[in-house]
């Protein structure tokens, strides 16, 4: 077939084969499909790259939750009476309470706010309620959201304690 085109009458006005001509259009045709194809690929490299940084955004956030929650800045125990336990949250239920400690009788007792996320560990607080207990707990600083916790306190382990 190209044969045929290159034995092509010469053109009329400029006396320029034809075939020549053809060859150009169909050149300059995949130029202009390559070069529109280079400006698809242009327009399409911001959304990746925003892809990308969202992913690694939502990566670095997952990995910042997970040390908040699982490295223990500090842990201790504290002794008195579960004042007021409850669960609460719109989406993410926890259990939080307050431990009244009394240091001598009849003064002010100071609050110790603390939040649970086993329910094991809820059940016996629950059964313990108006005995003296001490709660274990450890603190997590700088936890994300209120979802996994009202406070830094999160108590692990209960046990009665006699008055």
């Amino acid at each position: 077939m190209q044969a045929a085109v290159e034995e092509a009458a010469p053109c009329r006005r400029c006396g320029a084969r034809v075939a020549r001509l053809r060859r150009a259009a169909v050149l300059r045709l995949q130029e202009v499909a390559v070069a529109a194809a280079r400006q698809n690929k242009r327009r399409a490299r911001p959304f990746v790259l925003l892809f990308l940084l969202l992913l690694l955004a939502g990566g670095g956030f997952a990995l910042y939750a997970w040390g908040a929650l699982h490295i223990t800045y500090s842990d201790g125990e504290r002794a008195g009476y579960v004042q007021k336990f409850s669960r609460k949250g719109w989406i993410c239920k926890t259990w939080e309470g307050e431990l009244a400690m009394v240091n001598l009788p009849g003064a002010m007792p100071e609050i110790f706010r603390f939040t649970v996320r086993d329910d094991a560990t809820a059940a016996a607080i629950n059964r313990s309620m108006g005995q003296r207990v001490a709660l274990h707990y450890e603190q997590h600083k700088g936890v994300p959201t209120s979802c996994f916790g009202e406070t830094e306190y999160y108590v692990v382990q209960v046990r009665p304690v006699s008055p």
